[in-house]
């Protein structure tokens, strides 16, 4: 229902969602020359990808990973033996307007963190009952996580905080989660734009009201990003806030009901939750003043301009005790009345996230709808490929527009489609307000091109002109020549630039490459000790009532059972495990 759209051939492109056919593993990739690695390991491991697959196929496996596994999470991490109420969970949490906002942002990359989480928080509670194989499933839940620097900041605050300290397990799962962060912090530290941020992004990028109720009242529901244009039309209902508080009456008795199914952990989860939610207040409240002190003088301070996407915890402990409190209503109904009428409300309460939020159903009622790319880009980059040197995208503007992309405002994707390394504005334009960059270099191209003066004079060898609906300047364009003249895109050369590409030192390079080696070093050794101990898993924990463990399906004891020659039996787990 949600991703109904992605059944039509293209790519879905919009804001931060750039895939392309086949991205190029370059250094740019593992550490961007001249800009903060916001995308660090992200664009390696998409960049290996598609070695194996193409673009289009990896953004469908990607995005419908993030929507299954969400659901599914919940509804397993639910202490409930019941089937509704998990359904009920599943809705909860993967039917959010904090899903439905990050997505129309683009940012299906904290979505994978969104995703893990419940996974995360199960492996957790088997590292805290010694069972084995807890450390490799955690391995496996936070490295999807750890992506992105947001994501991977909150694996591991999940995994400090869920676990008892002054463990020996504890310090291996946190040196874990910490190599699984260590491409981005590398890349971080030996990066020549300045680990700071601007103040002014304190502002504009916090957490904003979607109604008459503000933006406490939007955070509780799970809402109020920053982007006004990402917000679903719905949300602004005056109806929202009443059925917030509704969701909200329901879980506080289901939150109860958690921590005594769960007496081992929860009030962790509660804290964690907690603290995320303060951070995503923290933007407009008095607190703002420390967070615009943090952006300045600690390096990788920008990460908490954005508060609200650390609501994901409170996210899921809500849709836990949404379901619990469901769970508990209809039977006192049912007791009351009859088991029909019990089982019908909580039907209702699984369909409640729907009704609330209609407009995430068939891709944000089309909002998510695939395009085709213009064979311009394939020429570009065959020509790009062929004489290699650094290229300047013009308009100099991050976020642009494009007439073939139905207008949908897109992240640049001349710097994951061409195989060498492209320079582009890192600033940031909220409204009227402009929001600096990190990289020294972009704002000095910036400032140089805002003084009229031609491009040439930036010293790339390649200058790329998206043409929109009149030609560029011909002063922008003074001193070039034109190679390449589509209808889309126009590529320039500069006969005096040095055929040089521009890329990190030696040293930078050896020391981020080594950091990448380490975390996907530990992804592996995560996922072949999973193969090998093949033993009982998080999937089915242990249940509040019976006591009964139920298992994640054996599958790869059940492919080595299928080898010629293996044996035939069966453990216990695998008998009692849902297909």
């Amino acid at each position: 229902m949600v991703l109904a759209p992605l059944a039509l051939p293209g790519y879905v492109l919009r804001y931060d969602m750039t895939f392309v056919p086949r991205q190029p593993m370059t250094w740019e990739m593992l550490a961007p020359a001249d800009a903060l690695p916001r995308a660090v390991p992200l664009d390696a491991a998409v960049s290996a990808a598609s070695l194996v697959m193409p673009g289009w196929l990896l953004q469908r496996i990607a995005l419908v990973a993030i929507v299954y596994l969400a659901a599914l999470g919940a509804a397993r991490l639910l202490p409930s033996t019941r089937l509704l109420p998990r359904v009920v969970a599943a809705l909860a949490y993967a039917w959010t307007p904090y899903l439905a906002e990050r997505l129309l942002l683009g940012q299906w990359v904290l979505l994978l963190a969104y995703a893990c989480l419940p996974w995360l928080i199960l492996a957790a509670g088997e590292m805290r009952a010694g069972r084995r194989g807890g450390l490799p499933r955690l391995v496996v839940a936070a490295a999807p996580a750890a992506l992105t620097p947001t994501g991977g900041l909150i694996a591991l605050a999940t995994v400090a905080v869920l676990l008892p300290l002054r463990r020996r397990v504890t310090a291996v799962a946190l040196a874990a989660v910490a190599a699984l962060n260590m491409p981005w912090l590398v890349a971080a530290l030996t990066a020549p734009a300045g680990g700071t941020s601007d103040p002014e992004g304190v502002a504009q990028f916090a957490a904003r009201a979607e109604n008459w109720a503000g933006v406490w009242t939007a955070l509780a529901g799970t809402g109020g990003i920053w982007n006004a244009q990402t917000v679903p039309a719905s949300r602004e209902s005056v109806l929202v806030p009443l059925v917030t508080v509704l969701l909200l009456a329901v879980a506080v008795p289901g939150l109860r009901e958690l921590r005594r199914r769960r007496p081992d952990g929860t009030v962790r989860l509660f804290v964690l939750a907690g603290a995320g939610f303060l951070l995503a207040l923290a933007g407009v409240t008095p607190a703002a003043v420390l967070l615009e002190w943090a952006v300045v003088h600690v390096p990788g301070g920008g990460l908490l301009r954005d508060g609200q996407k650390f609501l994901i915890p409170y996210a899921l402990v809500l849709a836990l005790g949404f379901a619990l409190g469901a769970e508990l209503f209809a039977e006192r109904v049912a007791r009351c009345w009859d088991p029909a009428v019990g089982r019908t409300l909580l039907a209702a309460a699984a369909l409640l996230p729907v009704v609330l939020l209609p407009d995430l159903a068939f891709g944000a009622m089309g909002q998510l709808r695939p395009v085709r790319y213009p064979a311009d880009f394939g020429a570009v980059a065959a020509l790009v490929r062929e004489r290699p040197g650094e290229v300047l995208s013009l308009p100099f503007e991050g976020y642009q527009r494009y007439g073939w992309a139905g207008g949908v405002v897109i992240r640049d994707p001349a710097p994951r489609y061409l195989d060498v390394p492209v320079l582009m504005n890192d600033a940031l334009r909220v409204g009227p307000v402009t929001v600096e960059g990190e990289s020294p270099r972009a704002a000095a191209v910036g400032a140089l091109l805002a003084r009229g003066r031609p491009a040439a004079e930036a010293g790339t060898r390649w200058v790329l002109v998206a043409r929109s609906h009149r030609e560029p300047d011909e002063s922008v364009v003074s001193g070039l020549r034109l190679v390449y003249d589509g209808r889309y895109l126009q590529l320039w050369e500069n006969p005096a630039a040095p055929a040089v590409l521009k890329e990190a030192g030696a040293g930078r390079r050896a020391a981020v490459l080594a950091a990448h080696l380490l975390a996907a070093a530990v992804v592996v050794s995560g996922v072949l000790a999973l193969l090998l101990l093949g033993s009982r898993s998080w999937y089915c924990p242990r249940t509040h009532r019976t006591g009964e463990e139920r298992s994640w399906p054996n599958w790869p004891r059940s492919l080595l059972r299928r080898l010629p020659g293996a044996s035939s039996g069966s453990s216990e787990c695998s008998r009692r495990s849902a297909p």
